[in-house]
């Protein structure tokens, strides 16, 4: 099932990422570039210098950067690193009636403020008895082995979306959080507990009180088109188990 589809991507090979927003990257005409990265984590296990990378090419002639890093070939696989979309790739399984666990929603919306922390939720919906969802998405890429992970860098902002998650189910709501693994060459999930320990104990918790833990995986296919440009798609593979694993 193809959630997403974007073509007109650029392929390159990247060199390096570095202050955080920004990656150095060749084009196949051997043009060195700087591209934007959305993505705030520490990207480990995504990619190695001289990985093929794939660029959204941004034609506004304000943009101090013209490109924008979509994901990274790490050996076999495509590993989606752009942040934004997961949150896109969730509404689209939710509108479509396909998140494991979860009825069937409407009244679908996105960013919504809620909780006690001043928060915005990814995506609320109703469900056929008016009952709120709130569900969470985390973009997960973090590959140990055959285990994908979240977080790959402390996440006090992400501890915090938890405790809100909780505080919903508490209070007769009903709560996902929704790790969104943006590649298809892993087969288990859990929480990266040697990385922040303190969320992997918060998920733990709200695992415990009832909020749904949903690692779901897509899988990334690209391909060559006219003109030296590619097309990326996005399709739903399923659900992950959670193995949680004990730290010595």
């Amino acid at each position: 099932m193809v959630l997403k589809e974007e073509g007109g991507l650029l392929l390159a090979r990247i060199d390096r990422r570095y202050k955080r927003f920004l990656a150095d990257v060749v084009l196949e005409d051997g043009t060195a570039a700087v591209a934007h990265c959305v993505n705030t984590g520490t990207m480990r296990s995504c990619w190695e210098p001289g990985d093929p990378v794939l660029l959204r090419c941004h034609d506004d002639p304000k943009r101090k950067l013209p490109y924008t890093l979509v994901a990274c070939r790490r050996d076999k696989a495509w590993v989606g690193v752009d942040t934004a979309v997961p949150n896109a790739l969730a509404f689209a399984a939710a509108a479509r009636d396909l998140l494991p666990g979860v009825p069937a929603l409407h009244d679908l919306r996105r960013e919504v403020r809620y909780g006690h922390e001043n928060s915005r939720v990814d995506l609320h919906g109703l469900d056929p008895e008016r009952r709120s969802w709130f569900i969470e998405v985390k973009n997960t890429t973090l590959k140990e082995g055959r285990r994908v992970s979240f977080p790959d860098a402390v996440s006090v902002r992400g501890a915090k979306h938890l405790r809100e998650l909780q505080a919903m189910v508490e209070e007769g709501h009903a709560a996902v959080i929704l790790f969104l693994v943006q590649r298809g060459d892993v087969d288990r999930f859990d929480a990266a507990r040697g990385v922040d320990p303190v969320y992997a104990r918060a998920l733990d918790l709200a695992a415990a009180a009832g909020v749904r833990v949903l690692p779901l995986q897509v899988a990334l296919a690209a391909e060559p088109g006219a003109a030296g440009s590619w097309t990326l798609r996005w399709s739903l593979l399923g659900e992950l188990p959670w193995e949680r694993v004990q730290c010595s």
